[in-house]
């Protein structure tokens, strides 16, 4: 498995670097930790909201699976 770190902003929902489960993190450090990835990926949604930031739903090999932004984004976007 590939280690997970979440040296980006916002909220990462990655598989637990220490075991079994996923975690939730912000700036490296864990925020919540989860039996199954859907409660994870729930709660780390509720954050990001509430930081309006980014959040990043990692897949169990640590690639990003999804992304999904909560606030900060330019008015002005191309496309």
């Amino acid at each position: 498995m590939a280690k997970n770190s979440s040296r980006g902003g916002g909220v990462h929902t990655t598989p637990n670097p220490e075991g079994a489960g996923w975690v939730n993190q912000m700036k490296g450090k864990v925020t919540s930790k989860h039996r199954l990835k859907e409660r994870a990926v729930e709660t780390g949604r509720v954050l990001a909201q509430e930081k309006r930031t980014e959040h990043t739903i990692h897949n169990i090999d640590g690639s990003i699976g999804k992304k999904n932004s909560y606030g900060n984004d330019p008015s002005t976007s191309k496309g």
